[in-house]
């Protein structure tokens, strides 16, 4: 059998109070529907319909829950009583199938309220009623808020809002207020009259109501008189000293609960006097690990500028070097291209002197003159090629003596110390 979940009341498995607020709805409805076809909507665990039956031609309970309407017909179906799975928002009823159609605790339930209310109105004959309770939004709010708003619930209405929306689809509406009513009650153990009920009242005040109960037709109603029910079950002094009991025992459980939250508060707060001694040390420790940090950084810092000066020389001294190789590689090609001009010339000169020696064949004296005069010039020629040739190996020997200096600047220790940080001149 399904357990009590706070969305449906279910016979047995709540207190006496509230099981008589929920059976007492349907009590007053009963009176509007002796010899009626009659719809309950929403249902539920189906006493409710139950208690309709007795007096109405006919009632049909209506709830979306499958599992619930499963336990209501195995519990209370009958031949005038039955139950359909359905939604609140799509009856399957055709238009005007039912005198008096009911719907207690429903309404605050759906977000499409509006669809309901269209639905009951459909359903209903021009002539039939339409019987429907919320509980008062300022009542509920107060009396739930320790436990918060109650998860079932999409809408809440005050009087105002309830009966403006109810006025869309119903005309003509006649409002009762529900209350809890505190009564003495005079049971003779001889029961062989009838029964004496003073009601004393004043003017009623909707925001001071547990429940909203309206009868609302599509015709003008004739008017409702005070209803009072008075469950055998009820004794308000009796269920007040055992709630007054449940309530200290609770009060002693949460006594037990606080003294071990102390105890356990009181644990925490050593540790955590504990763990904020470890932590002052640790983060003593990281600020002695942050000044050596900052020491380290400073010497990296110093470190760097005085590479970054090194290189600096190095590349000055570097520079001149180039510089100066220039110059040398200039000055060798201009005597190199001096010597094989003068070495063309020569060889010029030699060409035209062995033309005229085998042309001066008689005149030999002269020509032995000349030849010696050639001779010596040619001397001289050779002395100047020699000296050429000299003056360019010297040449030779300072550039490699040249080169050799460059490359012990390349391997100087602060110049690979410069190509490991990415700094200093690039050597060819």
């Amino acid at each position: 059998m399904a357990e009590f979940t706070g969305e449906r009341v279910i016979a047995g498995k709540v207190d006496v109070d509230l099981w008589n607020e929920h059976l007492s709805r349907y009590v007053f409805a009963s009176r509007l529907c002796r010899g009626k076809r009659v719809v309950d909507l929403g249902c539920g665990s189906g006493y409710g319909s139950a208690e309709l039956a007795r007096l109405a031609e006919s009632v049909v309970g209506v709830d979306v829950a499958a599992e619930a309407i499963a336990e209501a017909q195995a519990e209370y179906g009958s031949d005038k009583l039955r139950f359909e799975v359905a939604s609140l928002e799509k009856l399957p009823f055709a238009d005007g199938a039912f005198h008096l159609g009911v719907c207690f605790e429903v309404i605050e339930h759906l977000a499409d309220f509006r669809a309901l209310l269209a639905e009951a109105r459909r359903v209903l004959d021009p002539s039939g009623q339409f019987i429907v309770s919320t509980p008062n939004i300022k009542f509920y709010a107060e009396s739930r808020k320790l436990n918060g708003p109650n998860p079932f619930h999409e809408h809440e209405f005050n009087y105002e809002e309830f009966r403006a929306v109810l006025a869309e689809f119903f005309p003509h509406q006649t409002f009762f207020l529900q209350n809890h009513a505190s009564g003495l009650v005079f049971l003779p153990l001889d029961a062989k009259s009838g029964t004496e009920l003073r009601l004393e009242t004043s003017a009623p005040n909707p925001d001071e109501a547990h429940f909203f109960v309206a009868v609302c037709a599509a015709k003008p109603m004739m008017g409702g008189p005070s209803y009072v029910y008075i469950p055998t079950a009820a004794n308000v002094l009796r269920e007040r000293e055992h709630h007054i009991q449940r309530l200290e025992d609770e009060l002693q459980t949460k006594n037990d609960w606080l003294t071990e939250a102390r105890a356990e508060h009181s644990a925490l707060v050593d540790r955590h006097r504990a763990l904020k001694t470890e932590l002052e040390a640790r983060n003593q420790w990281a600020l002695e690990q942050n000044e050596r940090v900052e020491a380290a950084a400073k010497a990296v810092e110093r470190v760097e500028a005085e590479l970054e000066k090194q290189n600096r020389e190095s590349m000055q001294v570097v520079e001149a070097y180039e510089a100066k190789l220039r110059e040398l590689e200039a000055d060798s090609v201009q005597r190199h291209n001096a010597a094989q001009q003068t070495e063309k010339q020569l060889n010029a000169q030699l060409a035209a002197i062995a033309a005229h020696v085998a042309k001066l064949d008689e005149q030999q004296k002269q020509a032995a003159q000349r030849v010696a005069e050639y001779q010596t010039k040619l001397d001289q020629a050779e002395a100047t090629v020699i000296e050429r040739t000299l003056w360019a190996q010297t040449e030779q020997s300072r550039r490699e003596n040249a080169e050799a200096k460059l490359a012990a600047v390349e391997s100087s220790r602060w110049i690979r110390m410069g190509k490991a940080f990415g700094l200093g001149p690039k050597l060819q």
